[in-house]
């Protein structure tokens, strides 16, 4: 017996007609590359989610070492005029 290949949808793909083993054997691939599609997809998305938090916690240092060097800027300061007032 001859069927027409449906994909894993329920739709007519081609007009070519199959036979029951070779149309159960398309679906059957048919699904098994969805779901490695969708592992794929979920995977890329969290490679995404790693990446911008890599992104976002490189800025944050960059703000918290910029913030420092200001603070061990500020103390020196403070601290050549603190002498400066002992001195005088």
């Amino acid at each position: 017996m001859l069927l027409s290949k449906i994909d894993i949808r329920g739709s007519t793909a081609m007009t070519q007609t199959y036979s029951r083993p070779r149309q159960q054997a398309e679906i059957a691939f048919a699904q098994a590359q969805s779901k490695f599609l969708t592992r794929a997809r979920a995977l890329d998305e969290l490679d995404a989610i790693a990446d911008a938090r890599k992104e976002k916690t490189l800025g944050l240092r960059k703000a918290r070492l910029a913030k420092e060097l200001e603070d061990r800027a500020g103390a020196t300061t403070t601290a050549s005029a603190t002498k400066r007032s002992k001195k005088a």
